[in-house]
């Protein structure tokens, strides 16, 4: 191999593009280590080490037989600046959901930019897209489409039972709010299953942080007379910060919902078992319904919740 262009993959980790070779050795250099076996084409105009594909199925795409960081490079190195990962791929780089092998890496471009879709790899054109804040972002080193617009394009691209995950840990993680979400979802004029994203939008508005909150909150605490709980009521006591799923304010009562997998662990057990006696001080009662009993008997659980709050009520 040519030593510029040698030096050049060392220099950018394995990738390059026709218009880096060309400003350091003539075009000839290209086709000679590709003839060579000494570099791989992925896409047009952008080459690789061949020592870094992974997967040797001559029936994958190219692009799909390097590992997943370098597919993004070869693709954003294609759209010279003028894209940003979108959609699924820049869920993975949010951290919010990793892509499995053999989905393809997503890019958003805009509109006239002449770039087309290419085995494992697929280009969206946007109006009124730029590749700037706040429409863009960088992450991880690299651009991608802002976090509440990628959680809107990504829902119809899901799995009904995958869909609600990402969008509810964005929001628990306090990367992007409900009200962001919605503003979002504006931006979308048709999406399929449009409806049930708003529902699960405004159970995060209204405080829900699970599953199986949003489950109480549909089947379990509502109708007559129940209060209009707080969710995620934040509370002072012994210079802790607590956060209460389901406050009741005027009797005190504080509705904890554990998941499926909650107290599996005996010093998680007691972590609770603490949190619930510093509460009792200031004269909060704790009443905690499992995930099952909450799903396998929600008439029950609605029934002692009523008498719990009526209990309390008379002495308060």
């Amino acid at each position: 191999m040519d030593p510029r262009l040698h030096a050049l993959l060392v220099r950018q980790n394995g990738l390059v593009t026709r218009q880096d070779v060309l400003r350091v050795a003539p075009a000839w250099t290209i086709q000679t280590a590709w003839r060579a076996g000494r570099l791989v084409p992925v896409l047009p105009g952008v080459y690789v080490d061949p020592a870094l594909i992974r997967d040797r199925d001559a029936d994958l795409a190219i692009l799909a037989r390097v590992e997943p960081a370098l597919a993004r490079r070869a693709a954003l190195a294609y759209a010279g600046g003028r894209a940003a990962l979108s959609r699924l791929t820049a869920l993975d780089v949010w951290g919010l959901r990793r892509q499995p092998p053999g989905e393809p890496v997503h890019l958003d471009l805009p509109n006239g930019s002449g770039l087309r879709t290419k085995p494992h790899l697929v280009v969206r054109h946007r109006s009124d897209f730029a590749i700037a804040p706040p429409q863009v972002v960088t992450r991880a080193g690299v651009p991608v489409t802002r976090l509440d617009r990628t959680l809107v394009d990504c829902w119809p691209l899901l799995e009904p039972v995958d869909r609600p995950g990402s969008l509810i840990r964005a929001v628990n993680d306090r990367l992007t709010t409900p009200q962001r979400l919605f503003a979002a979802v504006a931006e979308v004029p048709r999406m399929n299953d449009r409806v049930t994203l708003r529902r699960l939008l405004d159970r995060l508005a209204a405080g829900c942080r699970s599953p199986l909150e949003i489950w109480g909150h549909d089947h379990v605490f509502i109708g007559p007379g129940m209060p209009t709980f707080t969710r995620q009521a934040r509370v002072r006591v012994g210079g802790r910060t607590i956060y209460l799923d389901m406050f009741a304010e005027a009797e005190r009562v504080d509705i904890e919902l554990d998941g499926a997998t909650s107290h599996g662990d005996p010093a998680e057990r007691e972590i609770d078992l603490r949190r619930d006696a510093l509460l009792a001080t200031i004269g909060i009662l704790v009443v905690r319904f499992t995930h099952r009993r909450l799903t396998a008997d929600p008439v029950q659980v609605r029934r002692e919740t009523l008498a719990i709050l009526a209990a309390r009520s008379c002495f308060l």
